[in-house]
């Protein structure tokens, strides 16, 4: 398991009992004997808005970090997605999109497999150049489909 990984199962499970934890950068570097700017990247990659949390963090102390669990709706966690999703997108981004629906319970394991299956390179045979507008169009019709159940 890499330490990114590792660093942010750690993080999750603060939430466990808080929606709102508030931790120290330099003190989260000297457990995990990593740099601080591992944490940010942990931070700044795995706890984003459209992962469903809000982070605040203040210059100086040590590192002060804020993170905020937003606890929305399945229709307002999946039109945030639609509405702050590029014109393109990978397979790779959409499995990342799937990946945290599933740890957020938004969709299903069989809905899971339907957006992915849809999704995928094996599924638009269409020259490389527009495979990801294309991609992206259907994931983004799928997902509104989604929010209208």
């Amino acid at each position: 398991m890499k330490m990114s990984d590792v660093i942010e199962d750690f993080i999750k499970q603060m939430f466990e009992d808080e929606d709102i934890i508030e931790i120290q950068r330099n003190d989260l570097a000297q457990h995990f004997n990593c740099v601080p700017s591992q944490i940010n990247y942990v931070i700044a990659t795995r706890f984003k808005p459209s992962q469903g949390y809000y982070v605040e963090s203040r210059r100086g102390g040590g590192g002060h970090i804020k993170i905020e669990k937003v606890n929305v709706t399945k229709s307002n966690y999946l039109m945030h997605v639609i509405n702050s999703m590029e014109n393109k997108i990978t397979s790779q981004e959409v499995d990342i999109f799937i990946s945290n629906f599933l740890s957020e319970d938004i969709i299903s394991k069989k809905e899971a497999k339907l957006l992915k299956v849809a999704t995928s390179d094996n599924v638009l045979t269409v020259p490389q150049e527009i495979k990801d507008t294309l991609r992206a169009r259907i994931f983004k019709n799928m997902l509104v489909n989604l929010v209208e159940d």
